[in-house]
């Protein structure tokens, strides 16, 4: 059995807090941590006082992109259903859960309903028993209530948890912007922010009738994170979500049609970022994800009304996460509770913490290191970034999953 010491390393943990030491890897797990007596024939590796923390975890990605998870030190992915072929199948699920070997872990989310289309509940048992993690509703919100009942009990007897799209699609239909005076004065079609809300409130009321448990994959209103909270506060067991693109942006971005701010939710006006930033703040928000969806050419150099929502996060998650938990005043192991222990629970995985026996899935990181994104020479499949020319701070030195380091 290889044995590997990282020494001297600056540990993070969102279960047991910082702290300087060592952190010994054996085979696939975690050996010991902390003031550790280094075998003999064990190889060192000197982090010379950088972070070492547990890999991030990526809850809901639209694609499965390794070199760009491994670039941005995430070591396992949930995979969102809505592929090609959907997963709402188990022999589907189960390929899709071998495709990221060896580099990734690959967790399918399975569809909560046949072909997404939200009419017939999906195989949710033998999905989960091929290899499903979670169900969910995809890309859009599931109209029909008695379904959404359905679907929120019948994952609540298997244990799963369900994650939703929160906007109501009546009112979102053919809009690519949220209401306000940046969507009018560019002409764009809108929604009216309220739609997030209606769908939410809608899911907390079932999910607390049918005592199940719903993820909000991205929450971005005020109205949003005030259902949440107060939802929270009752005992719904209730999480949401959110990606670092609607913490710092808001629709101004969209000024010069540049398509690559075109996400879905479509990013809300400032008043709404902050309420996300006070959010994040008081610990309504549980997850920091990429919302990896890479986007080509062929879908993104367009007029921005026909271009394809969506963008490549997740090689940029770490570093604009350190930025808003610098400015936050959040702690670190809080912040890998956002980005790697909360979602790990949510799928239910052991992973997201350093602790004996767990599985060898860490980050080396230098978060004072100084980069620049840039779109062009991103490693992921596509490079439509929203954050195209910002500087960072933070940069990912070695990805390891189970105590393999891997190359981008």
């Amino acid at each position: 059995m290889t044995v590997t010491a990282y020494i001297n390393a600056r540990l993070i943990c969102p279960a047991s807090g910082e702290r300087d030491g060592t952190l010994l890897v054996a085979g696939d797990s975690i050996a010991a941590i902390g003031a550790v007596d280094v075998p003999g024939d064990a190889t060192i590796v000197d982090c010379r006082g950088k972070m070492l923390a547990p890999a991030l975890v990526d809850l809901g990605v639209f694609a499965i992109d390794k070199a760009a998870c491994i670039a941005g030190g995430i070591a396992r992915i949930g995979l969102m259903p809505d592929q090609s072929p959907i997963l709402d199948d188990p022999g589907i699920v189960q390929r899709a859960s071998a495709i990221g070997k060896p580099e990734l872990w690959v967790h399918p989310i399975a569809a909560a309903t046949r072909e997404l289309k939200g009419v017939d509940l999906a195989e949710m048992a033998i999905n989960a028993e091929a290899g499903a993690r979670a169900v969910a509703t995809g890309r859009g919100w599931i109209a029909d209530s008695s379904v959404m009942r359905r679907v929120l009990g019948y994952a609540r007897d298997l244990g799963l948890t369900v994650i939703t799209h929160a906007e109501d699609a009546t009112l979102t239909a053919g809009a690519v912007a949220t209401e306000g005076e940046t969507a009018t004065r560019l002409g764009l079609s809108a929604a009216p922010p309220v739609a997030e809300a209606l769908a939410i409130a809608r899911d907390l009321m079932l999910a607390e009738h049918v005592g199940a448990a719903v993820h909000f994959r991205q929450v971005t209103t005020a109205a949003g994170f005030d259902l949440i909270r107060r939802a929270k506060a009752r005992g719904v067991r209730a999480t949401c979500g959110i990606t670092p693109a609607h913490l710092l942006l808001s629709d101004l971005a969209m000024s010069d049609f540049r398509t690559f701010m075109r996400l879905s939710p479509p990013l809300r006006n400032e008043g709404d970022r902050q309420a996300a930033l006070a959010a994040l703040a008081d610990g309504t928000i549980d997850v920091l994800c990429s919302g990896h969806d890479p986007r080509g050419p062929e879908e993104k150099r367009l007029p921005f009304t026909d271009a394809a929502p969506g963008m490549s996060g997740a090689e940029t998650l770490l570093a604009l996460s350190l930025g808003l938990a610098r400015d936050a005043g959040l702690s670190h192991p809080r912040l890998f509770d956002l980005l790697a222990a909360t979602p790990a629970r949510l799928m239910g995985l052991n992973a997201g913490t350093l602790a004996v026996g767990a599985p060898a899935d860490l980050v080396l990181l230098d978060p004072g290191a100084p980069w620049q994104i840039v779109g062009d020479a991103m490693v992921a499949s596509a490079g439509n970034t929203p954050f195209d020319g910002l500087p960072v701070q933070g940069r990912v030195l070695q990805t390891i999953k189970g105590g393999i380091r891997l190359a981008a």
